[in-house]
């Protein structure tokens, strides 16, 4: 007879089970996003104003854009005229936060949408801190107008405000798909509450 002990299954009770293993961190990829962007961004403002300043409207696509140089001081949709260095904070707030965030990103749809944002908000504030009239004062290139020239049928928009507003509807979007920046999914946590 064996005075050993009956050897135990090696099976864990779901409760202490190890959970899958996170995404890998997607900080690489929003700084990919955000450098790409911000060159598309800046390499077409310096075009814009060395080839349209001073010239008429250039009609694309056979009207539906139109390129034209425009300096605004103010935020989208020529908001906030005059509060310029207002907006330069904004901005800075803003470039601050989507840093601070993406050490935590685990994934990939927040991680393009948040380099978007980051990449628009960086492309404006440069704008507003190095353009004239003077620092933190500068106008924003804009050149881009939708439908008609001088922003009769759209506002005047550029590279930068795109990305703005691509990425923000992508991190809506995929808030409204339950996916969170950190790779979890909001409808496995209702699941697990239940």
């Amino acid at each position: 007879m064996s005075t050993e002990p009956e050897s135990q299954p090696d099976t864990v009770p779901d409760e202490q089970a190890e959970a899958p293993p996170l995404p890998k961190r997607r900080i690489v990829l929003v700084f990919a996003v955000a450098l790409v962007a911000f060159a598309a961004d800046l390499i077409s403002k310096i075009v814009v104003v060395s080839t349209l300043e001073g010239k008429e409207p250039i009609k694309v696509l056979g009207g539906l854009l139109y390129f034209q140089l425009v300096r605004n001081p103010g935020a989208a949709f020529s908001l906030a005229t005059g509060m310029t260095w207002i907006l330069a904070i904004v901005a800075l707030g803003v470039v601050i936060a989507i840093i601070w965030l993406a050490r935590r990103l685990r994934s990939t749809g927040w991680a393009i949408g948040l380099g978007l944002v980051l990449a628009g908000a960086f492309g404006n504030l440069v704008d507003r801190i190095f353009r004239a009239p003077s620092p933190f004062q500068g106008h924003v290139v804009d050149f881009i107008s939708a439908f008609a020239p001088d922003g009769r049928g759209f506002a005047v928009f550029n590279v930068a405000d795109s990305c703005i507003c691509v990425g923000g509807a992508l991190i809506v979007l995929m808030s409204l798909l339950g996916k969170d920046y950190d790779g979890t999914s909001t409808k496995d946590k209702k699941k697990e509450d239940k």
